[in-house]
């Protein structure tokens, strides 16, 4: 018995061996690791391609707005170039012209309204839709009251809606610069996005005579056919004074007046142009209610004239009188053709 254990091989001991199920674990981890790897990369390669895609999206957007708003600026030059200045166009050109500035503008509403939008510029879209239909709707109806502003019948009414539309694109004016525009420019500059700011985009001329129903008046009687055709040179009228029954006015303090019988409203009018001017007429209001009205039948150059224009009864109080010398065809500065008086009857 001690003979067999004594001849009995001794084992060694045994090697060092890492675990098999450690092993597995390993490998796994490794496997998850690389795969952790992997979608981090495609994520951050998807969200690469959405940055770049929106990025691109905004710019495309600011720039299709930048076309339209230059193409508006054209569009704007041609229409009041032709009213300052309608050079030989008779009336049918200048009112098919101006039907074409309308055309123009009715095309970038449309334009506008089918913009591809990206989801930041949702509210701009919106306020930049609403410039453009003031736009076209304003346009539409100046040259819609075009050709009657410039013949015999119902000019002064169709002067004053042309006149009243051009403040409509003017308040577009005002909608684009103060919020349309510096909401574009606010969601580029957000996303990091330079050199796409869009521009200016005002249509009505900032000198702002063109708000004044009597400078577009003027400016139409140019047209060549319109009713009271200007002759050659330069052409302007002067209000010089005004009186009640024989008591001057003025402007800057109260005048009192005691008249006897029915008060006469004295305008006196001097020709300031080159040129001899027939059939001026002078308007007096009272309280912005009814206007009464007196003619001059023609005045020489340099000459001053006086029109008496009798009122309907004598006023009580203190009222606003305002006088107004309506422009002759091709007179183009009107500023100093009426006045506004506060006059106090006893």
């Amino acid at each position: 018995m001690e003979d067999s254990l004594a001849t009995r091989p001794q084992r060694g001991p045994r090697p060092h061996r890492r675990p098999e199920r450690q092993q597995i674990l390993l490998r796994r981890g490794l496997a998850l690791g690389g795969g952790l790897l992997l979608l981090i990369l495609v994520v951050l390669g998807v969200r690469g391609c959405l940055d770049a895609r929106k990025d691109r999206a905004l710019s495309d957007y600011a720039d299709n707005v930048t076309e339209i708003v230059h193409e508006t600026g054209q569009t704007s030059k041609s229409f009041f170039t032709k009213l300052s200045d309608p050079g030989a166009l008779s009336v049918t050109g200048f009112v098919t012209e101006v039907e074409a500035d309308s055309s123009a503008l009715d095309n970038y509403a449309t334009r506008v309204n089918a913009l591809d939008t990206p989801g930041d510029m949702k509210s701009a879209q919106r306020a930049l839709e609403l410039v453009y239909e003031l736009r076209a709707s304003a346009m539409a109806k100046i040259a819609d009251r075009m050709s009657t502003a410039l013949g015999n019948v119902g000019s002064e009414k169709a002067t004053a809606v042309i006149a009243n539309q051009i403040r409509t694109l003017m308040a577009s004016d005002v909608l684009y610069s103060e919020i349309v525009r510096p909401e574009i420019d606010g969601v580029l500059a957000d996303n990091g996005i330079e050199g796409h700011d869009v521009p200016e985009g005002i249509f009505v001329p900032e000198d702002n005579r063109w708000l004044e129903e009597s400078s577009v008046s003027a400016a139409l009687g140019s047209v060549n056919g319109a009713t009271g055709t200007a002759t050659p040179g330069v052409h302007g009228l002067g209000l010089i004074t005004t009186s009640v029954s024989g008591t001057e006015l003025t402007p800057d303090s109260i005048t009192t007046v005691s008249p006897e019988g029915t008060p006469e409203v004295e305008v006196q009018v001097q020709n300031q142009g080159a040129s001899t001017e027939n059939g001026i007429t002078v308007s007096v209001t009272l309280n912005g209610g009814d206007t009464l009205q007196g003619t001059i039948s023609s005045i020489e150059v340099s000459e001053a004239t006086t029109v008496s224009i009798p009122l309907a009864s004598t006023p009580k109080g203190r009222v606003t009188l305002e006088v107004d010398v309506q422009p002759v065809p091709g007179e183009r500065v009107a500023d100093n053709n009426k006045a506004s008086y506060t006059v106090n009857f006893r």
